[in-house]
């Protein structure tokens, strides 16, 4: 029986599973999305909270404490600067997972991890027509 036992191991030893959440969350807190298993979704979703949650009250020592975790300094500048201020309002729940569905290469099950405030929006593509290559083409010459 596993009760009380929480967390999974990802198939992988404890250095190794705390250095692959540590890069997780920090390129969550950087890119504010991250596109990952479904498991090593749901294992960096708590850690991440914690760091926003840290990040709404912006003291020197709270700063300390993220950098223990997240490799740069710049996202944890971010998280401060810009994460957390977002978020100084909501009482928990940051963050959401969206299932894609299998890879293709070996089946996992794939997910994104993102902020909630953050929509995802298509880029636009700059196509410029074949005429108006010709004509700035020419016009150039």
């Amino acid at each position: 029986m596993r009760h009380q036992v929480s967390g999974t191991k990802l198939g992988r030893n404890s250095s190794q599973r705390k250095a692959l959440l540590r890069s997780l969350v920090t390129s969550f807190v950087e890119k504010e999305r991250i596109r990952t298993t479904l498991a090593k979704a749901k294992a960096t979703r708590p850690i991440a909270e914690k760091m926003i949650t840290l990040a709404k009250t912006n003291t020197l020592h709270t700063r300390r404490r993220a950098l223990q975790y997240i490799y740069k300094k710049d996202a944890v500048k971010k998280l401060f600067e810009d994460i957390g201020p977002r978020f100084s309002e909501r009482p928990g729940g940051y963050t959401r997972i969206i299932k894609l569905g299998p890879r293709a290469g070996d089946g996992a099950e794939m997910a994104i991890l993102e902020l909630v405030g953050t929509e995802f929006k298509k880029k636009e593509k700059k196509k410029e027509s074949l005429k108006e290559k010709a004509k700035s083409s020419s016009a150039k010459k």
